[in-house]
């Protein structure tokens, strides 16, 4: 601490990302990445748009043909999207830019723990919703809520990968018109339903999405945001006022080419989706409570074993996952990342070492 800081820095915790060992050998799967490379197409891309001195120039600060791209695969128009650095500051500008900030914004008790250091960070109050004794959404929970501020909602949910409903989602939105509503669809291709679709008829929506997951581009650092022109308007407003060039040359034509990539994102979506459900089946062999999951990770237990305890046990079986002490009732739970088949055949006989000493 120094008398030099902020108030505002004296009073953060800041979010802690997951661990990215410098260890080879490991089997990671602890953060959530690709267990697949991006499309070749992306690395083509990034080549031709690093090549004849393009990289002396500064990118096009509206990253006009990143946004065709993305407004052609959604249904939208260029207009209707925004993109960052990630989805991590995409939603950090929608918390400056769309949250009344005299108000609490509502998120679940267990999610996304970016969700209160953004709210801390800008001196927004907050109220965090608990999720239900399944780790599930209630919206009735936020309907009855008091006037809020704006509502986020990670669907599916992280850490737990429990997805709300589309129908549910449609009914948070007709009972909340007078503040924005933020969905992070991190996960979203795994398994659950966009609400996309729902934008057109509800002008309080933003959608916010990440290449990172999947689409493998974890490293290139691409986020973007869907909704009615006005919110994106507000969110570039933001932008403009802090880096006007969040995208560059090369982060601009690898995502372009990786979301014109169908054919590599359905074959890849599909491989992940079929290790999860055979690796939630073998957890539950284990003795495991697995929740049910439409994300790239599965959320599991094993009663009588602490979470910490196991977690410590894999890393020393050189198999990273991600343990939560907090809050108390997901402390014995730990995330894992869905991986390869080989991974996945190697963190269950790991598993299967310790849960029998």
């Amino acid at each position: 601490m120094s008398r030099y800081w902020s108030p505002i820095v004296h009073g953060l915790t800041p979010y802690v990302p997951g661990e990215q060992p410098r260890i080879e050998g490991l089997v990671k799967l602890n953060t959530n990445e690709c267990p697949y490379g991006p499309s070749a197409a992306v690395g083509q891309a990034i080549a031709a748009a690093a090549g004849a001195g393009a990289l002396r120039l500064y990118p096009d600060p509206q990253s006009l043909a990143l946004r065709q791209a993305l407004a052609a695969y959604h249904g939208l128009r260029p207009e209707q999207v925004f993109v960052g650095n990630g989805s991590d500051e995409v939603l950090a500008h929608a918390f400056a830019a769309l949250l009344h900030h005299d108000a609490p914004v509502l998120f679940p008790d267990i999610s996304y723990s970016f969700y209160p250091v953004y709210a801390r960070l800008f001196g927004i109050p907050v109220h965090p919703v608990a999720l239900d004794a399944d780790f599930c959404v209630r919206v009735d929970d936020y309907l009855e809520a008091e006037r809020n501020g704006g509502i986020v909602i990670a669907n599916p949910n992280a850490p737990t990968g429990i997805a709300l409903p589309l129908a549910e989602l449609e009914r948070l939105l007709a009972g909340n018109r007078d503040s924005a509503v933020l969905v992070d669809e991190a996960y979203v291709d795994f398994g659950a339903d966009s609400a996309v679709r729902l934008i057109e008829h509800n002008p309080q929506l933003l959608v916010v999405r990440t290449l990172s997951k999947s689409h493998a581009l974890a490293g290139l650092r691409v986020g973007y945001a869907l909704g009615h022109a006005d919110l994106i308007e507000a969110l570039t407003r933001v932008k403009d006022s802090f880096n006007s060039y969040p995208l560059d040359r090369l982060a601009q034509a690898g995502a372009r080419a990786a979301i014109e990539d169908a054919a590599w994102f359905e074959d890849v979506r599909a491989r992940i989706i079929a290790t999860r459900e055979g690796l939630i089946k073998r957890l539950r062999g284990l003795g495991g409570r697995v929740l049910p999951s439409q994300a790239n990770f599965v959320f599991a237990c094993f009663p009588g074993h602490d979470g910490a305890a196991l977690a410590s046990a894999l890393r020393a079986e050189r198999v990273l996952v991600r343990h939560f002490g907090k809050p108390q009732r997901i402390a014995p739970f730990l995330r894992v990342s869905v991986g390869t088949d080989a991974q996945t055949d190697l963190l269950l006989a790991a598993l299967g070492r310790i849960l029998a000493r």
